[in-house]
């Protein structure tokens, strides 16, 4: 059986009755009073990390959110992928080229106000990644990413030693962007692990991303992927791999299918970690049916549980 991670998980209750006190219980008598609508994190044992994508100012709604300050929006969204399932909430807002700092700080702290899970700080600029990671609170963050680039990596490794981050590992570097084939791949994933490993980071805050290209070009990117995820697993088998899946299906019809697909096959191949909206139903039941099969859910307790909710159907 895989080693499985504690990871904070969240459940919305609408009502919590709670006996007003020990006296009247002595007494028989049960008078109950209800709180309001509240999220409660415990801790739960599972495999996949899900990771919620969508504060981000590539999409249309959100940079005009972001723009215009609009905190309540933002929190809702933020709200809405914890209620959906998300262990971590990315927060990128790239496409601020020269405000991305300071709105990268705004952003993290609005959503704290609204939620206690961690953050994944997202961002091309190590600064804006800096930014976020002073303003973080919430346990443990998540870099996303650090690669093969000298640069980049120069400048996002010392972030990972100092805030004792979880990191994302892209299979690129400055020599050939992002590979075609899984060898040159695992070839870069190896260099930056190695190093990351040097300066103390656990392998348990590894997670490495094969980078998914769409099989609209390259029939053969699907199987890159996959053959990634294995030979890193292979060689590092306390790291962990994480990927979004939608641009596999970049310019196919019927994108859904080909997403969801490709999801259950990386599983399968290793992958433990997902950066998607948590609010697709569908794509959850896919996990949580996943987990079930492939031995990562004792008892198939958690795939039970969901069917209970209905989140399956």
């Amino acid at each position: 059986m895989p080693v499985l991670k504690e990871v904070d998980i969240v459940f919305p209750l609408r009502a919590v009755r709670q006996a007003d006190s020990p006296a009247r219980r002595k007494k028989g008598k049960r008078k109950q009073r209800t709180v309001p609508m509240q999220l409660i994190y415990v801790k739960r044992r599972c495999a996949m990390l899900v990771v919620g994508e969508k504060i981000n100012t590539s999409r249309k709604a959100v940079k005009e959110a972001v723009a215009n300050k609009d905190a309540s929006f933002i929190r809702n969204l933020a709200r809405q992928q914890a209620e959906g399932g998300a262990h971590y909430i990315d927060i990128n807002c790239g496409t601020f080229i020269d405000t991305e700092r300071e709105l990268m700080t705004w952003l993290v702290e609005e959503v704290q106000k609204e939620l206690d899970l961690p953050l994944c700080i997202d961002s091309p600029d190590p600064k804006a990644v800096a930014a976020g990671l002073k303003a973080h609170k919430n346990g443990q963050p998540m870099i996303n990413s650090i690669s093969g680039e000298k640069e980049r990596y120069n400048a996002i490794l010392p972030l990972v030693k100092e805030y004792g981050a979880k990191i994302v590992v892209l299979c690129m570097d400055d020599e050939v962007g992002i590979p075609h084939d899984a060898d040159t791949r695992f070839k870069i994933a190896r260099w930056v692990i190695d190093g990351l490993l040097e300066i103390g980071t656990k392998d348990d805050d590894i997670y490495v991303d094969p980078l998914i290209q769409p099989i609209s070009t390259d029939t053969k990117n699907g199987l890159s992927a996959l053959e990634t995820i294995k030979m890193v697993k292979e060689a590092y088998p306390g790291t962990h791999a994480v990927c979004g899946l939608s641009n596999v299906s970049f310019g196919l019809p019927e994108r859904k299918l080909l997403n969801q697909t490709f999801m259950v096959m990386l599983m399968a191949a290793g992958l433990d970690g997902v950066i998607l909206d948590p609010n697709d139903k569908r794509m959850m039941a896919l996990i949580s049916a996943g987990e079930a099969l492939l031995d990562r859910d004792p008892y198939c307790g958690q795939y039970l549980k969901a069917y209970r909710k209905g989140i399956l159907s």
